[in-house]
């Protein structure tokens, strides 16, 4: 399974990335904003400061709503760098313009999903990669995993190449049950990807061996 990081923040993906198993990076504009990140040139300009420190995909969203902003800004925002990945909503334009890009040779991550029906629609469409949002599901009291093995078995029964990209992934747990239901991809802050080292018996031994070998000096 892969990791992304799911952030705009450069010294957040570089820790990530230092750590050796970072696969790639998802933003949005919200992240962006966070950032103090405003204008296209900015904007764009910020994207290719993240391909430098991050390897693999880098998925960058779109802000136009009708088919045509979609295209002219995919387009512009996949010139910036192999990597980059055109983020598209779950719309009727955004499917349309999956569509495009696909027949384009262009990678695309179809976001903003909370339907199998929507994920299906996503494959049919050449997503690259499909975002449920399984955290979101969860605030209003909806199974996201479920969701997720959904897909997982629509997909598998018609062997699509989209890539489930779980996203809205808040704790180690939901990584974890990612992983057993099958996901290709998480993305996520920083934090849950850290808390999967913790556990209290590797601090205990730890502490145990660093007593006992000093008892051996």
């Amino acid at each position: 399974m892969k990791f992304f990081i799911d952030t705009a923040n450069l010294a957040m993906i570089e820790e990530a990335s230092a750590l050796g198993v970072l696969d790639g990076v998802t933003t949005n504009p919200s992240l962006m904003a966070k950032e103090g990140v405003s204008g296209k040139q900015n904007i764009h300009n910020h994207y290719l400061e993240i391909c430098k420190i991050a390897d693999g995909d880098i998925s960058a969203e779109v802000l136009g709503v009708t088919f045509e902003e979609m295209v002219k800004e995919g387009e512009e925002l996949a010139a910036l760098h192999p990597r980059i990945v055109v983020k598209v909503p779950m719309t009727k334009d955004g499917i349309k313009a999956i569509k495009y890009f696909s027949e384009k040779g262009i990678k695309t991550n179809c976001t903003l999903v909370f339907s199998a029906g929507q994920a299906l629609l996503a494959a049919k469409a050449g997503a690259t990669y499909v975002s449920p949002f399984l955290g979101r599901l969860d605030d209003v009291s909806t199974d996201g995993l479920q969701l997720i093995s959904e897909i997982r078995t629509i997909y598998d029964n018609y062997a699509f190449q989209t890539q489930i990209l779980a996203a809205s992934v808040r704790h180690s747990m939901h990584i974890v049950n990612c992983a057993k239901i099958g996901a290709d991809v998480v993305t996520c802050p920083l934090a849950p990807i850290l808390s999967l080292l913790k556990h209290p018996l590797t601090d205990s031994g730890l502490d145990q061996f660093i007593k006992d070998s000093q008892k051996m000096k």
